[in-house]
């Protein structure tokens, strides 16, 4: 598919889904503490630390850094093993984006006159921060920023809009969607959508997505995207077969072994590729998931739905 493609896809009415994606953001979101705050300096600290590194694990060492580094000019002012000391002890990864935070902190404070830069390309002069974190800070804090595309904004974009696999089409795909001056909501709110609901799983309907009724995904049922590999041919695969076990169960309420395994394939054979072992794995994973049980009966081992 082109990238002109992927943009004929987009929704006719991009104002619906803008207002759709925005107000299920501002209904119901996490409650990260970087999202109660514009302050530059917070905001580089939260996203260097989440490069890699679990949300939800982030919090704790965020709140500690702050506490004991409150502002750029206490970080300039720390000593540099201090500070890769904090970053080791909280297990945030590479050592280098705490030696790289230390002196960007130093920058500020220097090249800066304590005034952080405002826009993408300035903030991407400061020590390790790229592209996608300069235009994260430009965007949530001082609602200044382009479009974030990062994996989960890719997932989203190429599901929900058939956006082909192309960094080209992705980024030219979210600056038209993302309406203009409100760069903080939405690159929180599209972020979100991707973290919450379009998971490499996907939670449509449990997460209420707003954009069910323009998804071509869930019109479809092809979640595939760039990092989610293609779904296995349902014909013959062993969610096929499960299916079958606990449709014949239901109809017999319970069966030998052998007969249950002849009922749900023709190629059966107690003792071939497709027999006894081969069904006692099916029926392992179904008592495991709680759905079937087998007992000993008459010197024959049965099946049954689990009641």
């Amino acid at each position: 598919m082109t990238a002109e493609a992927g943009e004929r896809a987009l929704p006719d009415d991009l104002e619906a889904a803008r207002e759709a994606l925005i107000a299920w953001y501002e209904d119901d979101h996490r409650d990260f503490p970087w999202r109660r705050t514009d302050d530059a300096y917070a905001i580089l600290v939260s996203e260097v630390m989440s490069q890699q590194t679990q949300l939800s694990r982030v919090v704790e060492a965020w709140e500690a850094f702050l506490e004991r580094w409150p502002t750029t000019a206490d970080l300039a002012d720390a000593d540099r093993a201090d500070v890769v000391g904090f970053w080791t002890d909280h297990s945030l990864g590479y050592n280098n984006r705490a030696k790289y935070l230390h002196e960007a902190a130093r920058q500020v404070e220097e090249e800066y006159d304590s005034s952080f830069p405002e826009t993408p390309d300035e903030l991407q002069e400061l020590m390790g921060v790229g592209p996608y974190t300069a235009n994260a800070v430009a965007s949530f804090a001082f609602d200044n920023g382009d479009a974030v595309v990062d994996t989960n904004v890719k997932r989203v974009l190429y599901r929900a809009f058939d956006v082909p696999d192309d960094d080209a089409a992705f980024e030219d795909a979210a600056r038209k969607l993302m309406p203009a001056g409100r760069s903080r909501v939405w690159n929180n709110a599209i972020m979100e959508l991707g973290g919450v609901a379009c998971e490499q799983t996907p939670a449509c309907d449990e997460a209420g997505c707003p954009w069910r009724e323009w998804c071509d995904a869930y019109a479809t049922g092809d979640f595939t995207a760039p990092d989610v590999p293609t779904q296995p041919s349902f014909e013959g695969s062993r969610r096929q077969f499960r299916g079958r076990v606990i449709a014949a169960l239901r109809e017999y309420d319970e069966l030998e072994l052998d007969t249950l395994g002849h009922r749900i394939r023709v190629d059966y054979a107690p003792g071939g590729e497709y027999g006894r072992e081969w069904l006692e794995g099916l029926l392992a994973d179904l008592s495991d998931d709680e759905l079937v049980e087998t007992t000993e009966r008459d010197g024959d081992r049965v099946a049954r739905l689990r009641r």
